[in-house]
């Protein structure tokens, strides 16, 4: 199978026989459908370092604030399986416009929202009509090029969805600092408009064929129940005291009894919402495990770092956008050269040195300290795009290889669900786990404290002669401990991190190479990265 009928084979829906776009159209569709498309990416991303400044407005603490992440992941997780039969039940230009236009609106509530409850509410309405916009703007994309030029429709459209997660936090920061957090969700609804309406006004006359599929409602439910259950046991476990609390222990019976019965479902059933089935594939088993597990490190990392230069190292927005950024710029340029060679070289290498690089990358951010100055949190910065632009194409190889053409959406929607999935659960691990480390090593560190003694009388005596009174001097030593206590629990996580992702190569060696690559085998989850 060759690249352009291995990418069309794993698109939602197989479009009709229509003759590609040429000249202004072209380019107005190719402008409209990577608007869309980096509009979706770049709200996965744009949120990560407005944290500790939603979460101030709604009064809440930044481990709830990062729900705000967590929601949206798991949402669009449980709608991407759902793409093609949406797509064949809509057609692929009516589902992606209605999905952008939902989007918009969903958008705009967000930036409504008062209260931590509304907003959260609002980002898993806007991660589940977000499913189907990635793979789509990919199918329409196809269709508006010639066989020959595929693989540069899917170049343009792959450097959409790597500047986009670049964009997101200069944006976010910057916005969050200057205007007001609410306007990170705002400026979607100009852009969301514009690409709504120029999509529709091009494609509208090249509609795909619909019909009528069964679906199977009973797996959804028991999906969305499930993976909600978990997800919400996860983000509020901290808070409740984990299984000393009623509520968790009544998450976990219903996650685990929903997940139990979805299996046996799924596995019976004709018309199953994601099929099981594909796990009894060595390759899929392996390689989605190592790229869900792998994401969920990678994801749970991007999201700890801001939090941690905003809250311990007082970093703005805009500086840990800038902090963040750089991540880009390796990506962008190794990106298309890892899609060709990975035809070439054995992808299981690629990946090996993929993760390498994380734990090399999570090596040197394990030792940050309070001292550490913006030069050299940039370094591992910009080595992570280089990791990045290894880890996707050849793992999505990996977990695609040798599936019949027909199961690819299947597969597709599978691996991209657990990847979302993994990610989401990533985030409420990580900064559980950091706030439960940074309390230990707070507790170690006084622990030999003893008031008006050693070096903590002398601080005491010092703050209390610059003015301060005994309350605010204690208070003041209280931050330092923090400070310290926390940016060690961040050097915990990224150095387990590291030794995981070491770990996790042996997994990718028990899948085979496959016999036969397609060059664009990955772009059904080119946009994995985000």
């Amino acid at each position: 199978m060759n690249a352009v009928s291995k990418t069309q084979a794993s698109s939602p829906a197989a479009l009709p026989s229509l003759s590609p776009l040429q000249g202004t159209a072209l380019l107005l569709g190719t402008l409209s459908l990577s608007l869309a498309t980096f509009m979706n990416v770049l709200d996965s991303s744009i949120a990560n370092v407005s944290i500790p400044a939603i979460s101030g407005d709604l009064g809440v603490s930044p481990g709830q604030g990062t729900w705000v992440i967590t929601s949206f992941g798991v949402a669009n997780a449980i709608s991407v399986p759902l793409t093609g039969w949406l797509t064949q039940r809509f057609g692929a230009v009516r589902l992606f416009t209605m999905s952008v236009l939902l989007f918009v609106l969903a958008s705009w509530l967000c930036g409504l929202a008062h209260s931590l409850e509304m907003l959260v509410f609002f980002r898993v309405l806007q991660g589940l009509v977000a499913g189907p916009m990635i793979p789509l703007s990919q199918t329409l994309l196809l269709s508006s090029y010639p066989r020959a030029k595929a693989g540069t429709a899917l170049a343009l459209w792959g450097v959409t969805t790597l500047v986009a997660p670049v964009a997101g936090p200069l944006l976010g920061g910057w916005i969050t600092d200057n205007i007001s957090w609410p306007w990170i969700f705002y400026i979607n609804v100009p852009v969301g408009l514009f690409a709504a309406g120029l999509t529709w006004g091009i494609y509208r006359h090249r509609e795909t064929p619909t019909r009528k599929l069964p679906i199977d409602s009973i797996g959804l439910s028991l999906l969305v129940i499930w993976v909600g259950a978990l997800q919400l046991m996860l983000d509020k476990g901290k808070e409740l005291d984990w299984f000393a609390s009623n509520t968790i222990v009544g998450l976990a019976i219903v996650a685990v009894v929903a997940f139990a019965v979805f299996v046996v479902w799924e596995l019976t059933d004709e018309h199953p919402v994601v099929d099981l089935r594909l796990f009894k594939g060595r390759n899929f088993t392996f390689g989605a495990l190592s790229l869900s597990v792998a994401y969920a490190l990678f994801f749970g990392n991007v999201v700890l770092l801001p939090l941690w230069l905003q809250q311990w190292m007082g970093y703005t927005a805009t500086n840990a956008g800038l902090a963040l950024a750089p991540v880009g710029v390796l990506a962008i340029l190794l990106t298309p050269l890892i899609g060709k060679k990975v035809t070439v070289w054995d992808p299981r290498r690629i990946a090996t040195i993929a993760f390498l690089g994380f734990a090399v990358v999570l090596w040197m951010r394990s030792q940050f300290t309070v001292q550490t100055d913006l030069a050299h949190i940039l370094i591992p910065t910009l080595m992570q795009g280089a990791a990045m632009a290894m880890f996707f194409i050849p793992l999505t190889t990996l977990t695609l290889a040798g599936i019949p053409p027909e199961r690819i959406p299947s597969a597709a929607g599978l691996s991209n669900f657990t990847r979302i999935t993994a990610g989401a659960m990533g985030t409420s691990i990580a900064t559980t786990v950091w706030e439960s480390r940074a309390a230990m090593h707070h507790a170690h560190m006084t622990e030999t404290l003893v008031q008006g003694q050693g070096i903590f009388g002398i601080t005491l005596e010092s703050l209390k002669s610059s003015g301060l009174s005994a309350e605010q001097a204690l208070a003041q030593i209280n931050r330092l401990i923090d400070q310290q206590a926390f940016t060690r629990a961040a050097d915990d996580i990224f150095l387990a991190s590291a030794f995981i992702f070491i770990g996790l190569i042996s997994v990718i060696w028990l899948t085979k190479r496959p016999a036969q690559l397609g060059a664009t085998s990955a772009s059904a989850d080119a946009g994995g990265a985000h």
